[in-house]
């Protein structure tokens, strides 16, 4: 089953990787489901890039202590 995750404008779901190719987009995109009047507009987003991912994860490792922190003193 795909998972979703809700968000303030919205759902975020992983196309699972079996429904991919039947929808004729790579493996690991993303649907995003925006609410609009008696209907759902949907865009699908391509999977991250290796190397952006990669600068993503490391910039929240270097920031996990300053997050850590927010959390403590309530954000």
């Amino acid at each position: 089953m795909a998972q979703v995750m809700e968000t303030d404008q919205g759902w975020l779901i992983n196309i699972p990787d079996d429904m991919a190719p039947v929808m004729g987009v790579p493996c690991g995109s993303v649907g995003v489901l925006h609410p609009t009047a008696g209907a759902l507009k949907v865009e699908i987003l391509p999977p991250l890039a290796a190397d952006l991912k990669a600068s993503v994860l490391q910039g929240c490792e270097e920031l996990r202590e300053a997050f850590e922190e927010l959390r403590r003193l309530g954000d």
